[in-house]
């Protein structure tokens, strides 16, 4: 868990970085690909996923440690052409476990923030979703197992795998010659992303494009098919916590609300979107029939509520920062209070955008949550005054300064958007 905090310490910069220069080479170029409220709800989706990695709230269904102990046929060591093995088998895992959270109406809960921006840029790539609690990588390591792959390896890889996924969440880069045979570039994973007829459900692959010319699942990018993004039943808020739950509750509700025995049980298992005739018929929900007409989700945020959403995305990646290099001394349970502090940070920021009537509640819940630490720790913030002795002063006036601020914008905003509707 420290290790995998301190590496995180370098690699957000790094994607802030790149996000950042490829904003810059979009205004250049005269393209718009990013929205502000939509690039502060991927950037918090992000970091509620990463908090959560961190604080250690997943479980693996099998370890693949376990598997290796247990199956391995082989001893093969960490010789160079193990990491290239191990690459390519957490590659091959990679396209099945993505496939089924496309094609299995459980499973796409943990997938669809990924999809659910209408935009297409950098930030998309940091869209990942909290409710993703089960990891099933171990059973599609299989092969690796049975080879016997060291634990090691894996853990070295996988990040790397991970992380090099980021780069293609981008409109800026055209068709990239041979490497379309070979890799998943900007132009596969457009597809892959986009709700068009053509497109949708379509490279499933993470690094290698191989996998979905041998199962089936390819398509080329059309030049005459812009793609379209986000999903055909559109979430309607910048909220990752909310996008998080959306459709696991909807199966839920549905399951509960049919009358079949039959269908409370299968529809957690039929193909994405699948709802028995019942229910679709007496609770309907709206899905996009026409994806080029539609209106974007915008809740027509001011520049200055924009300005102090930024602000207070700044701070919160400041308070993660603060919690991945000093998690250890922090410890337990201190990590755990911090973490909730940083998932009720995250639901009142982009509840604030959203512009919806618990706002108010949620920052207000967000500062009694703070005052309560703050007052259970002497009036420091988790040992912060060892680093320097004003920052707990400066906690307490951040605190203060949101409440207020918050507040002030939510009633403002919802009275200006009123008096102009």
């Amino acid at each position: 868990m420290e290790t995998y905090a301190q590496a995180l310490t370098y690699a957000i910069p790094f994607f802030l970085a790149l996000i950042g220069i490829e904003a810059l080479f979009s205004w250049r170029m005269g393209v718009k690909i990013n929205r502000g409220p939509d690039v502060i709800s991927s950037l918090t989706s992000g970091i509620s996923n990463i908090v959560k990695d961190v604080l250690g709230l997943s479980i693996a269904i099998v370890s693949y440690a376990w598997l290796v102990d247990h199956i391995a046929l082989f001893d093969i060591g960490t010789q160079w052409y193990v990491f290239v093995i191990a690459f390519v088998a957490k590659d091959f895992a990679g396209y099945w476990i993505h496939r089924m959270e496309h094609t299995i109406n459980v499973f796409w809960n943990r997938h669809i923030i990924h999809h659910s921006s209408e935009e297409y840029n950098l930030s998309c790539a940091l869209r990942q979703s909290v409710s993703e609690i089960f990891s099933f990588v171990g059973l599609f390591l299989l092969p690796a197992a049975l080879v016997g792959v060291p634990v090691e390896v894996i853990a070295i890889i996988a990040p790397i795998q991970l992380f090099a996924q980021f780069w293609y969440h981008t409109r800026l880069i055209d068709k990239m010659g041979f490497l379309e045979y070979i890799i998943v570039t900007p132009s596969h994973h457009r597809v892959h992303h986009a709700i068009n007829e053509e497109y949708i459900d379509k490279n499933y692959g993470q690094i290698f494009i191989i996998w979905d010319k041998l199962f089936g699942t390819f398509q080329s990018e059309i030049k005459e098919v812009p793609p379209v993004y986000g999903v055909k039943r559109p979430v309607h808020t910048w909220n990752p916590l909310l996008i998080g739950v959306q459709h696991i509750w909807l199966i839920l509700l549905d399951s509960i609300r049919t009358k079949g025995l039959k269908d409370k049980i299968k529809i957690w298992f039929m193909p994405t979107g699948w709802r028995p005739d019942d229910v679709k018929q007496k609770y309907p929900v709206a899905t996009l029939d026409d994806v080029y007409h539609f209106e974007k989700y915008d809740t027509h945020v001011s520049s200055k509520l924009l300005a102090w959403s930024w602000i207070q995305l700044a701070l919160l990646l400041a308070f993660t920062m603060d919690l991945f290099l000093r998690i250890g001394d922090i410890g337990f349970p201190g990590v755990l209070w911090y973490g909730l502090y940083l998932f009720v940070s995250i639901f009142s920021i982009t509840a604030l955008m959203d512009k919806v009537r618990y706002a108010p509640i949620a920052e207000v819940l967000r500062f009694t949550l703070m005052m309560f630490l703050l007052y259970s720790q002497q009036w420091d913030w988790f040992g912060i005054s060892a680093v320097i002795d004003v920052l707990p002063f400066a906690v307490f006036g951040y605190a203060l300064l949101s409440l207020f601020l918050s507040l002030y914008f939510h009633f403002a905003e919802n009275r200006n958007y009123q008096l102009s509707s």
